[in-house]
């Protein structure tokens, strides 16, 4: 079950990438959700709460694309995809590597968190 909702995420990742559609994100996920990444202090809640976090992410950028080189999930409910994002911000190209960590509960993405070197991001969108 794990793998297949990760490869749903996957998916959905890539609508909000290239239609701005963050409702696929939202299908796949608890409603009761918390989601986050290393460069936004604050953790997002709930369905409204991921809205806010995957739409503001997608405003920073214009053109997004995400390649992933590992996505797996485990039978004790765990998702993990290792992916490079390239794209542009504010004019300029954009590329960086992370990996994407998912806690899975009954078919759906109960917590969901990002690690990247958010120096390295922004430092390719205001220099």
């Amino acid at each position: 079950m794990s793998q297949e909702v990760t490869e749903k995420f996957r998916d959905a990742l890539r609508q909000l990438e290239e239609d701005r559609d963050v409702e696929g994100l939202v299908a796949i996920h608890s409603e009761d959700c918390d989601v986050g990444n290393v460069a936004v202090p604050q953790t997002f809640h709930g369905h409204d709460g991921l809205r806010e976090f995957w739409n503001n992410y997608r405003k920073t950028f214009g053109q997004l694309k995400s390649e992933f080189r590992n996505v797996f999930g485990d039978d004790a409910g765990h998702g993990v995809l290792e992916w490079t994002t390239t794209g542009d911000a504010n004019g300029k190209e954009v590329s960086y590597d992370g990996v994407s960590l998912l806690e899975i509960e009954d078919g759906k993405v109960k917590r969901f968190r990002a690690y990247f070197d958010p120096r390295n991001l922004t430092h390719q969108i205001t220099d």
